[in-house]
Protein backbone atom coordinates (compact mmCIF):
# COMPACT_ATOMS: atom_id res chain seq x y z
CA UNK A 1 0.00 0.00 0.00
CA UNK A 2 2.86 2.37 0.77
CA UNK A 3 4.20 2.06 -2.77
CA UNK A 4 0.79 2.91 -4.23
CA UNK A 5 0.53 5.97 -1.99
CA UNK A 6 4.02 7.13 -2.86
CA UNK A 7 3.47 6.74 -6.59
CA UNK A 8 0.15 8.57 -6.36
CA UNK A 9 1.92 11.39 -4.50
CA UNK A 10 4.42 11.64 -7.35
CA UNK A 11 1.65 11.73 -9.93
CA UNK A 12 -0.24 14.38 -7.96
CA UNK A 13 2.92 16.49 -7.72
CA UNK A 14 3.36 16.28 -11.49
CA UNK A 15 -0.22 17.40 -12.07
CA UNK A 16 0.05 20.22 -9.55
CA UNK A 17 3.28 21.50 -11.13
CA UNK A 18 1.39 21.92 -14.41
CA UNK A 19 -1.50 23.92 -12.99
CA UNK A 20 -1.95 27.31 -14.72
CA UNK A 21 -1.91 29.29 -11.46
CA UNK A 22 1.75 28.29 -11.04
CA UNK A 23 3.06 28.86 -14.52
CA UNK A 24 0.91 31.44 -16.30
CA UNK A 25 1.08 34.78 -14.38
CA UNK A 26 4.74 35.60 -15.15
CA UNK A 27 3.99 35.46 -18.88
CA UNK A 28 1.15 37.98 -19.04
CA UNK A 29 2.01 41.12 -21.04
CA UNK A 30 2.77 44.29 -19.07
CA UNK A 31 -0.54 46.19 -18.76
CA UNK A 32 1.09 49.37 -20.05
CA UNK A 33 2.02 47.58 -23.29
CA UNK A 34 -1.62 47.01 -24.22
CA UNK A 35 -2.78 50.32 -25.67
CA UNK A 36 -6.02 49.00 -27.15
CA UNK A 37 -8.34 46.10 -26.35
CA UNK A 38 -7.26 42.78 -24.86
CA UNK A 39 -9.13 39.86 -26.41
CA UNK A 40 -8.65 36.44 -24.80
CA UNK A 41 -9.18 33.28 -26.83
CA UNK A 42 -8.05 29.71 -26.41
CA UNK A 43 -8.69 25.99 -26.49
CA UNK A 44 -7.64 22.88 -24.61
CA UNK A 45 -8.24 20.93 -21.45
CA UNK A 46 -6.46 23.59 -19.39
CA UNK A 47 -7.87 26.61 -21.23
CA UNK A 48 -10.68 27.39 -18.78
CA UNK A 49 -8.31 27.24 -15.82
CA UNK A 50 -5.88 29.44 -17.77
CA UNK A 51 -8.67 31.93 -18.47
CA UNK A 52 -9.52 32.14 -14.77
CA UNK A 53 -5.88 32.91 -13.93
CA UNK A 54 -5.85 35.69 -16.54
CA UNK A 55 -8.99 37.19 -15.02
CA UNK A 56 -7.49 37.00 -11.53
CA UNK A 57 -4.26 38.73 -12.53
CA UNK A 58 -5.21 41.20 -15.26
CA UNK A 59 -5.94 44.69 -13.88
CA UNK A 60 -7.60 46.17 -16.94
CA UNK A 61 -10.53 45.42 -19.20
CA UNK A 62 -10.69 42.23 -21.21
CA UNK A 63 -13.19 39.94 -22.90
CA UNK A 64 -13.02 36.71 -24.82
CA UNK A 65 -13.96 33.08 -25.38
CA UNK A 66 -12.20 29.78 -24.74
CA UNK A 67 -13.34 26.22 -25.38
CA UNK A 68 -12.55 23.26 -23.13
CA UNK A 69 -13.55 19.62 -22.71
CA UNK A 70 -16.89 18.76 -21.15
CA UNK A 71 -16.45 18.79 -17.38
CA UNK A 72 -13.29 20.94 -17.47
CA UNK A 73 -15.01 24.31 -17.15
CA UNK A 74 -13.96 26.90 -14.55
CA UNK A 75 -16.25 29.83 -13.65
CA UNK A 76 -15.15 33.11 -15.25
CA UNK A 77 -16.74 36.56 -15.24
CA UNK A 78 -15.43 38.24 -18.39
CA UNK A 79 -14.25 35.34 -20.54
CA UNK A 80 -16.92 33.01 -21.89
CA UNK A 81 -16.24 29.31 -21.33
CA UNK A 82 -17.63 26.90 -23.94
CA UNK A 83 -17.51 23.12 -23.52
CA UNK A 84 -17.11 20.64 -26.37
CA UNK A 85 -16.19 17.01 -27.07
CA UNK A 86 -12.78 15.35 -26.98
CA UNK A 87 -11.18 13.29 -28.54
CA UNK A 88 -13.79 13.02 -31.31
CA UNK A 89 -15.07 16.57 -32.04
CA UNK A 90 -18.69 17.71 -31.99
CA UNK A 91 -20.83 20.58 -33.26
CA UNK A 92 -20.32 22.59 -30.08
CA UNK A 93 -16.59 22.76 -30.82
CA UNK A 94 -17.16 23.73 -34.44
CA UNK A 95 -19.59 26.48 -33.41
CA UNK A 96 -17.13 27.80 -30.81
CA UNK A 97 -14.34 27.91 -33.39
CA UNK A 98 -16.55 29.89 -35.76
CA UNK A 99 -17.40 32.36 -33.01
CA UNK A 100 -13.74 32.67 -32.07
CA UNK A 101 -12.81 33.64 -35.63
CA UNK A 102 -15.57 36.24 -35.64
CA UNK A 103 -14.37 37.63 -32.30
CA UNK A 104 -10.95 38.56 -33.67
CA UNK A 105 -12.16 40.26 -36.84
CA UNK A 106 -11.50 43.97 -37.40
CA UNK A 107 -8.87 44.37 -34.68
CA UNK A 108 -6.48 47.30 -34.76
CA UNK A 109 -2.66 47.42 -34.48
CA UNK A 110 -2.91 48.66 -30.87
CA UNK A 111 -5.11 45.71 -29.84
CA UNK A 112 -3.76 42.52 -28.30
CA UNK A 113 -4.95 38.94 -28.60
CA UNK A 114 -3.97 36.63 -25.76
CA UNK A 115 -4.30 33.04 -26.94
CA UNK A 116 -4.36 30.28 -24.29
CA UNK A 117 -3.54 26.89 -25.80
CA UNK A 118 -3.19 23.50 -24.13
CA UNK A 119 -3.48 19.84 -25.05
CA UNK A 120 -6.77 18.75 -26.55
CA UNK A 121 -7.24 21.91 -28.56
CA UNK A 122 -7.18 20.10 -31.90
CA UNK A 123 -10.41 18.22 -31.21
CA UNK A 124 -11.98 21.21 -29.47
CA UNK A 125 -11.56 23.54 -32.49
CA UNK A 126 -12.82 21.31 -35.32
CA UNK A 127 -13.96 23.97 -37.78
CA UNK A 128 -13.67 22.40 -41.27
CA UNK A 129 -12.53 24.21 -44.39
CA UNK A 130 -15.25 25.30 -46.83
CA UNK A 131 -16.54 22.28 -48.71
CA UNK A 132 -15.91 19.91 -45.81
CA UNK A 133 -18.37 18.89 -43.12
CA UNK A 134 -17.93 18.17 -39.44
CA UNK A 135 -18.84 14.56 -40.22
CA UNK A 136 -15.88 14.42 -42.61
CA UNK A 137 -13.55 15.56 -39.85
CA UNK A 138 -15.07 13.23 -37.27
CA UNK A 139 -14.61 10.21 -39.54
CA UNK A 140 -11.01 11.11 -40.31
CA UNK A 141 -10.30 11.79 -36.63
CA UNK A 142 -11.54 8.32 -35.68
CA UNK A 143 -9.41 6.77 -38.41
CA UNK A 144 -6.31 8.65 -37.25
CA UNK A 145 -6.86 7.68 -33.61
CA UNK A 146 -7.11 3.99 -34.58
CA UNK A 147 -4.23 4.03 -37.08
CA UNK A 148 -1.24 4.20 -34.76
CA UNK A 149 -0.16 7.59 -36.14
CA UNK A 150 1.71 9.72 -33.62
CA UNK A 151 0.47 13.14 -32.51
CA UNK A 152 2.71 15.07 -34.94
CA UNK A 153 1.37 13.06 -37.84
CA UNK A 154 -2.25 13.38 -36.76
CA UNK A 155 -1.96 17.13 -36.30
CA UNK A 156 -0.26 17.58 -39.66
CA UNK A 157 -3.33 16.07 -41.33
CA UNK A 158 -5.74 18.05 -39.14
CA UNK A 159 -4.06 21.39 -39.93
CA UNK A 160 -4.65 20.96 -43.64
CA UNK A 161 -8.37 20.36 -43.27
CA UNK A 162 -9.08 23.14 -40.78
CA UNK A 163 -10.37 26.68 -41.15
CA UNK A 164 -8.71 27.72 -37.88
CA UNK A 165 -5.55 25.66 -37.30
CA UNK A 166 -2.16 25.87 -38.99
CA UNK A 167 -1.84 29.61 -38.35
CA UNK A 168 -5.27 30.54 -39.71
CA UNK A 169 -6.48 31.93 -36.37
CA UNK A 170 -3.38 34.15 -36.13
CA UNK A 171 -3.97 35.39 -39.67
CA UNK A 172 -7.52 36.36 -38.69
CA UNK A 173 -6.15 38.41 -35.78
CA UNK A 174 -3.92 40.62 -37.96
CA UNK A 175 -2.92 43.42 -37.57
CA UNK A 176 -3.25 42.99 -33.78
CA UNK A 177 -0.39 41.79 -31.59
CA UNK A 178 -0.85 38.07 -30.78
CA UNK A 179 0.69 36.51 -27.67
CA UNK A 180 0.19 32.73 -27.43
CA UNK A 181 0.80 31.00 -24.11
CA UNK A 182 1.29 27.27 -24.58
CA UNK A 183 1.07 24.37 -22.16
CA UNK A 184 2.81 21.55 -24.01
CA UNK A 185 1.40 18.03 -24.13
CA UNK A 186 3.43 16.81 -27.09
CA UNK A 187 6.82 15.09 -27.39
CA UNK A 188 9.38 17.68 -28.42
CA UNK A 189 7.24 20.64 -27.29
CA UNK A 190 6.95 22.03 -30.83
CA UNK A 191 4.34 24.86 -30.87
CA UNK A 192 2.93 23.78 -34.24
CA UNK A 193 1.98 20.40 -32.72
CA UNK A 194 0.18 21.76 -29.66
CA UNK A 195 -3.52 21.91 -30.61
CA UNK A 196 -2.36 21.86 -34.25
CA UNK A 197 -0.93 25.37 -34.01
CA UNK A 198 -3.87 27.75 -34.57
CA UNK A 199 -1.70 30.82 -33.93
CA UNK A 200 1.71 29.74 -35.23
CA UNK A 201 2.84 29.44 -38.86
CA UNK A 202 2.99 25.96 -40.36
CA UNK A 203 5.98 24.76 -42.40
CA UNK A 204 4.27 21.47 -43.36
CA UNK A 205 2.27 21.02 -46.55
CA UNK A 206 -0.75 19.24 -48.03
CA UNK A 207 1.75 16.87 -49.62
CA UNK A 208 3.02 15.97 -46.14
CA UNK A 209 -0.54 15.30 -44.99
CA UNK A 210 -1.23 13.05 -47.98
CA UNK A 211 1.94 11.07 -47.30
CA UNK A 212 0.81 10.40 -43.73
CA UNK A 213 -2.64 9.27 -44.85
CA UNK A 214 -1.02 6.91 -47.36
CA UNK A 215 1.49 5.62 -44.80
CA UNK A 216 -1.29 4.42 -42.50
CA UNK A 217 -3.60 3.16 -45.22
CA UNK A 218 -6.43 5.57 -44.34
CA UNK A 219 -9.15 5.74 -46.99
CA UNK A 220 -10.18 9.33 -47.69
CA UNK A 221 -13.60 10.53 -48.72
CA UNK A 222 -13.27 12.03 -52.24
CA UNK A 223 -14.13 15.51 -50.95
CA UNK A 224 -11.40 15.31 -48.31
CA UNK A 225 -8.92 13.93 -50.82
CA UNK A 226 -9.65 16.83 -53.20
CA UNK A 227 -8.86 19.41 -50.50
CA UNK A 228 -5.44 17.86 -50.00
CA UNK A 229 -4.56 17.03 -53.62
CA UNK A 230 -5.70 20.42 -54.97
CA UNK A 231 -3.75 22.39 -52.36
CA UNK A 232 -6.94 24.07 -51.13
CA UNK A 233 -6.01 22.99 -47.61
CA UNK A 234 -2.62 24.69 -47.58
CA UNK A 235 -1.90 26.29 -44.21
CA UNK A 236 -0.33 29.66 -43.35
CA UNK A 237 3.43 29.70 -43.91
CA UNK A 238 6.15 31.47 -41.85
CA UNK A 239 6.78 34.13 -44.50
CA UNK A 240 3.14 35.28 -44.57
CA UNK A 241 2.89 39.00 -43.78
CA UNK A 242 0.12 38.32 -41.25
CA UNK A 243 2.55 36.26 -39.13
CA UNK A 244 4.85 39.16 -38.28
CA UNK A 245 3.31 40.29 -34.97
CA UNK A 246 3.32 36.98 -33.11
CA UNK A 247 4.88 36.06 -29.78
CA UNK A 248 4.81 32.45 -28.64
CA UNK A 249 5.80 31.24 -25.18
CA UNK A 250 5.90 27.77 -23.68
CA UNK A 251 4.79 28.25 -20.09
CA UNK A 252 4.98 24.64 -18.93
CA UNK A 253 6.24 21.36 -20.36
CA UNK A 254 6.20 17.68 -19.41
CA UNK A 255 9.76 17.80 -18.09
CA UNK A 256 8.74 20.28 -15.38
CA UNK A 257 6.05 17.89 -14.19
CA UNK A 258 8.51 14.99 -14.11
CA UNK A 259 10.97 17.13 -12.15
CA UNK A 260 8.30 17.80 -9.51
CA UNK A 261 7.62 14.07 -9.23
CA UNK A 262 11.36 13.42 -8.92
CA UNK A 263 11.48 15.61 -5.83
CA UNK A 264 8.73 13.56 -4.20
CA UNK A 265 10.53 10.32 -5.11
CA UNK A 266 13.67 11.59 -3.45
CA UNK A 267 11.76 12.53 -0.31
CA UNK A 268 10.66 8.88 0.00
CA UNK A 269 14.20 7.59 -0.31
CA UNK A 270 14.24 6.72 -4.02
CA UNK A 271 16.92 8.00 -6.39
CA UNK A 272 14.99 9.48 -9.33
CA UNK A 273 15.99 9.14 -12.98
CA UNK A 274 14.07 10.95 -15.71
CA UNK A 275 14.42 8.62 -18.68
CA UNK A 276 12.66 10.89 -21.19
CA UNK A 277 9.75 13.29 -21.42
CA UNK A 278 9.15 12.38 -25.08
CA UNK A 279 8.72 8.60 -25.33
CA UNK A 280 6.70 7.51 -28.34
CA UNK A 281 5.84 4.24 -30.02
CA UNK A 282 3.28 1.47 -29.71
CA UNK A 283 2.07 1.47 -26.09
CA UNK A 284 2.49 -2.25 -25.47
CA UNK A 285 5.98 -2.24 -26.94
CA UNK A 286 7.03 0.69 -24.76
CA UNK A 287 5.65 -1.24 -21.78
CA UNK A 288 7.72 -4.30 -22.69
CA UNK A 289 10.91 -2.24 -23.03
CA UNK A 290 10.32 -0.52 -19.68
CA UNK A 291 9.72 -3.92 -18.07
CA UNK A 292 13.01 -5.25 -19.44
CA UNK A 293 14.80 -2.23 -17.99
CA UNK A 294 13.04 -2.61 -14.62
CA UNK A 295 13.93 -6.31 -14.39
CA UNK A 296 17.56 -5.57 -15.23
CA UNK A 297 17.69 -3.12 -12.34
CA UNK A 298 15.85 -5.48 -9.96
CA UNK A 299 18.00 -8.52 -10.81
CA UNK A 300 21.41 -7.00 -11.49
CA UNK A 301 21.46 -3.40 -10.24
CA UNK A 302 22.17 -2.17 -13.77
CA UNK A 303 22.08 0.43 -15.28
CA UNK A 304 20.79 1.94 -12.02
CA UNK A 305 21.15 0.82 -8.43
CA UNK A 306 18.01 -0.51 -6.76
CA UNK A 307 15.70 1.71 -4.74
CA UNK A 308 15.27 4.01 -7.66
CA UNK A 309 12.35 5.72 -9.40
CA UNK A 310 12.30 5.64 -13.19
CA UNK A 311 10.22 8.53 -14.53
CA UNK A 312 9.09 9.12 -18.09
CA UNK A 313 6.50 10.93 -20.18
CA UNK A 314 5.54 11.36 -23.80
CA UNK A 315 2.68 10.03 -25.89
CA UNK A 316 2.43 6.44 -27.01
CA UNK A 317 -0.04 5.10 -29.56
CA UNK A 318 -2.42 2.16 -29.80
CA UNK A 319 -3.07 0.63 -33.20
CA UNK A 320 -6.45 -1.08 -33.52
CA UNK A 321 -6.86 -3.99 -35.92
CA UNK A 322 -9.31 -3.26 -38.76
CA UNK A 323 -12.80 -4.38 -37.79
CA UNK A 324 -11.79 -5.16 -34.21
CA UNK A 325 -14.13 -4.13 -31.42
CA UNK A 326 -11.82 -2.70 -28.77
CA UNK A 327 -12.40 -2.74 -25.04
CA UNK A 328 -12.24 0.20 -22.67
CA UNK A 329 -8.54 0.77 -23.12
CA UNK A 330 -6.32 3.83 -23.18
CA UNK A 331 -2.68 4.08 -24.11
CA UNK A 332 -1.47 4.29 -20.49
CA UNK A 333 -3.30 1.20 -19.25
CA UNK A 334 -2.29 -0.65 -22.42
CA UNK A 335 1.34 0.21 -21.72
CA UNK A 336 0.97 -0.72 -18.04
CA UNK A 337 -0.72 -4.07 -18.74
CA UNK A 338 2.02 -5.03 -21.19
CA UNK A 339 4.55 -3.93 -18.57
CA UNK A 340 2.96 -6.09 -15.88
CA UNK A 341 2.84 -9.16 -18.15
CA UNK A 342 6.50 -8.73 -19.10
CA UNK A 343 7.59 -8.19 -15.47
CA UNK A 344 5.99 -11.57 -14.64
CA UNK A 345 5.60 -10.77 -10.94
CA UNK A 346 9.25 -9.76 -10.42
CA UNK A 347 9.75 -8.84 -6.77
CA UNK A 348 10.33 -5.22 -5.86
CA UNK A 349 8.81 -3.65 -9.00
CA UNK A 350 5.83 -1.28 -8.73
CA UNK A 351 4.50 1.12 -11.37
CA UNK A 352 1.89 3.78 -12.04
CA UNK A 353 1.03 5.00 -15.53
CA UNK A 354 -1.59 7.67 -16.12
CA UNK A 355 -2.52 10.71 -18.19
CA UNK A 356 -2.10 14.06 -16.46
CA UNK A 357 -5.43 15.30 -17.85
CA UNK A 358 -7.28 12.62 -15.87
CA UNK A 359 -8.56 10.84 -19.00
CA UNK A 360 -6.85 7.81 -20.52
CA UNK A 361 -8.44 7.06 -23.88
CA UNK A 362 -12.11 7.99 -23.69
CA UNK A 363 -12.58 6.85 -20.07
CA UNK A 364 -12.70 9.30 -17.17
CA UNK A 365 -9.98 7.24 -15.52
CA UNK A 366 -6.44 8.58 -15.52
CA UNK A 367 -4.60 5.25 -15.47
CA UNK A 368 -3.70 2.45 -13.07
CA UNK A 369 -1.12 0.89 -10.72
CA UNK A 370 0.64 -2.47 -10.64
CA UNK A 371 2.83 -4.34 -8.16
CA UNK A 372 4.53 -7.72 -7.91
CA UNK A 373 1.22 -9.36 -6.94
CA UNK A 374 -0.88 -7.96 -9.81
CA UNK A 375 -0.79 -11.04 -12.05
CA UNK A 376 -1.35 -13.44 -9.15
CA UNK A 377 -4.39 -11.46 -8.03
CA UNK A 378 -5.74 -11.44 -11.57
CA UNK A 379 -5.34 -15.19 -11.98
CA UNK A 380 -7.04 -15.77 -8.62
CA UNK A 381 -10.07 -13.91 -10.01
CA UNK A 382 -10.02 -15.92 -13.22
CA UNK A 383 -8.77 -13.00 -15.31
CA UNK A 384 -6.52 -13.61 -18.31
CA UNK A 385 -4.18 -10.61 -18.66
CA UNK A 386 -3.13 -11.46 -22.21
CA UNK A 387 -6.76 -11.63 -23.37
CA UNK A 388 -7.40 -8.15 -21.95
CA UNK A 389 -4.30 -6.83 -23.71
CA UNK A 390 -5.30 -8.42 -27.02
CA UNK A 391 -8.70 -6.68 -26.88
CA UNK A 392 -7.26 -3.34 -25.72
CA UNK A 393 -9.27 -3.54 -22.48
CA UNK A 394 -6.79 -2.24 -19.93
CA UNK A 395 -9.43 -0.34 -18.01
CA UNK A 396 -11.55 -3.49 -17.78
CA UNK A 397 -8.59 -5.43 -16.39
CA UNK A 398 -7.48 -2.89 -13.82
CA UNK A 399 -11.05 -2.03 -12.90
CA UNK A 400 -11.67 -5.67 -11.95
CA UNK A 401 -8.63 -5.46 -9.66
CA UNK A 402 -9.62 -2.11 -8.15
CA UNK A 403 -6.29 -0.71 -9.37
CA UNK A 404 -7.50 2.25 -11.41
CA UNK A 405 -6.31 5.81 -10.78
CA UNK A 406 -9.24 8.23 -10.81
CA UNK A 407 -8.63 11.96 -10.43
CA UNK A 408 -11.63 13.67 -11.99
CA UNK A 409 -10.91 16.63 -14.28
CA UNK A 410 -7.40 17.91 -13.54
CA UNK A 411 -7.86 20.99 -15.76
CA UNK A 412 -4.33 20.66 -17.05
CA UNK A 413 -2.52 18.42 -19.54
CA UNK A 414 1.18 17.70 -19.93
CA UNK A 415 0.60 14.26 -21.37
CA UNK A 416 1.48 10.81 -20.07
CA UNK A 417 3.14 10.18 -16.71
CA UNK A 418 4.95 6.98 -15.80
CA UNK A 419 6.80 6.06 -12.62
CA UNK A 420 8.44 2.71 -11.88
CA UNK A 421 9.68 2.09 -8.34
CA UNK A 422 12.31 -0.61 -7.89
CA UNK A 423 13.25 -1.66 -4.34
Amino acid sequence: MAHAQWMRAMFDAAVEAAQPHHCLPPHLPPPEAVKGRLVVIGAGKASAAMARVVEDHWPGELHGLVVTRYGYEVPCQRIEIVQAAHPVPDQAGADAAQRMLALVQNLRPEDWVLCLISGGGSALLPLPLPGLSLADKQALNRALLASGANIREMNTVRRHLSAIKGGRLAAACAPAQVLTLLMSDVPGDHPIDIASGPTVPDPTTCEDALAIVKRYGIALDPVVAHVLTSGAGESIKPDDARMQRLQTRLITMPRQALAAAAQVAQSHGYTPYILSDAMEGEAREVGQVLAALAREVAQHGQPFARRCALLSGGETTVTLKPGAKPGRGGRNVECLLAFAIACAGERGIHALMADTDGVDGVQDIAGALVGPDTLARAHALGLQPRAYLDTHDGHGFFGALGAGVVTGPTRTNVNDFRVILID
